[in-house]
């Protein structure tokens, strides 16, 4: 079994960062693969 990465915290700046590049035509799994972030549903 893979062990579970600990919970991250993001700021303000960084979520406005990823919207500007999504908003700037990357797409999320481009976004996803380049800052190793996770896709989760809530």
């Amino acid at each position: 079994m893979t062990e579970r990465r600990s919970k991250r915290e993001f700021t303000d700046q960084f979520k406005h960062q990823m919207v500007q590049l999504y908003n700037s035509g990357k797409t999320p799994s481009e976004i996803i693969k380049e800052y190793d972030l996770t896709l989760r549903f809530r």
